[in-house]
């Protein structure tokens, strides 16, 4: 947000105006149940070129069929859940309307045009932030509670794997065709990318491996990225479409300590299945782990092993309950950036970096060697 941290852009006693450009899964999934849940936002409107899914579940939303439309007067807020490839173009026609701007991850088909937009919204002076969610996942909430808490010591290995079995073509057609900003990098990569930079910062150089292991995917579906960090630490991040057994999510180890943690965060499947959150809880005494319906709450099944290294020698497991998940969380920060001016829940800088750090994997994949970043 630039030279407008600090200051308020938007009114706190009066709703935030959004609107939301496309309602396939991501606007449905995962920012719809949570601006409705929400009473200081309120979705005005919503573009879809030719359903009205939105309608179906919000029935005062209004539809409209383009772009244009969706920047009228009765908006403050836009949030972009269009192609990877269109965010550019859309976000700049926002900002200079004078909205505010929310895309999903990646912030643009390439980092260039994730630094075009953050120029174009200190220009305007409006503000713009990415929705990276999975730092709002309950599983990485806890390894980052471990890191900071120094529970591990000093890190020496990250490992953040996202494995899944996937059997047919993907669904969403514009995916399966491929193209600028458009892969497994592209899709789950980038939530790794974005986690392990959220801990550990920049790294130095990096090393990445590409394999293409099922025959209705266009390109490459499995990949392997190292990170390498002037303090020796490595990080490894690891997605792949064939796996039915997955290992651990995350495996950290520390001079201090491990932690092993399995499963996923479970709010996207809660979500899929239908499950909504409740209506948020705002102001002074609200929980900092979901609504008070227990949403994002992990299976107890599930919770992590940190293993503790005594003065002794000898080695102490616990299980370690897991910080709910909440991608509330996220529009907790726009709301406290556009009424109070505090920091973005993801800085736009920091979403421009995780694409360099995406692009300069590509090129070790092409290439087969390190890249110096």
């Amino acid at each position: 947000m630039g030279k407008n941290a600090g200051r308020a852009l938007l009114p706190a006693d009066q709703p935030i105006r959004v609107g939301i450009a496309g309602f396939g899964m991501s606007g449905q999934v995962f920012h719809a149940p949570f601006l409705d849940a929400d009473p200081r936002f309120r979705i005005a409107k919503v573009f879809e070129r030719s359903t009205e899914h939105a309608r179906a579940e919000y029935p005062y939303v209004r539809t409209v069929r383009s772009f244009g439309e969706l920047l009228g007067d009765d908006i403050d807020l836009v949030v972009l859940c269009t192609p990877n490839a269109e965010h550019l173009p859309m976000a700049l026609e926002a900002l200079a309307s004078g909205k505010h701007v929310i895309t999903e991850k990646p912030a643009a088909a390439a980092a260039a045009e994730a630094d075009e937009m953050r120029a174009a919204a200190e220009r305007a002076g409006r503000l713009f932030t990415v929705f990276q969610n999975r730092r709002f996942d309950g599983d990485f909430r806890t390894v980052r509670k471990l890191i900071g808490e120094g529970a591990l010591g000093d890190v020496v290995d990250y490992e953040a794997h996202y494995d899944r079995f996937v059997t047919g073509p993907d669904p969403k057609g514009w995916r399966q065709a491929g193209g600028r900003g458009v892969g497994i990098l592209h899709d789950l990569g980038v939530h790794l990318i974005d986690q392990a930079y959220a801990l550990f910062g920049m790294p130095e150089e990096l090393y990445a491996d590409f394999a293409k292991q099922r025959p209705e995917t266009p390109g490459p579906d499995r990949f392997t990225v190292t990170l390498y960090y002037a303090s020796g630490l490595r990080a490894v991040l690891s997605a792949g479409e064939v796996a039915a057994c997955p290992g651990p999510h995350f495996a950290v180890h520390g001079t201090k300590g491990s932690f092993l943690k399995y499963g996923m965060d479970p709010q996207e499947a809660a979500l899929q299945s239908g499950k909504r959150p409740a209506r948020r809880q705002t102001g002074p005494g609200r929980q900092d782990c979901g609504p008070d319906d227990g949403w994002g709450a992990d299976d107890p099944a599930m919770y992590g092993t940190l293993a503790r290294v005594l003065d002794d020698g000898s080695i102490a497991k616990e299980k370690v309950p897991t910080v709910c998940g909440d991608y509330g969380l996220f529009y907790d920060g726009v709301f406290e950036a556009l009424t109070e001016g505090a920091p973005p829940p993801v800085d736009p800088a920091e979403a421009a970096d995780v694409l360099r750090i995406l692009e300069a994997s590509l090129v070790s994949g092409e290439e087969g060697r390190r890249i110096r970043l």
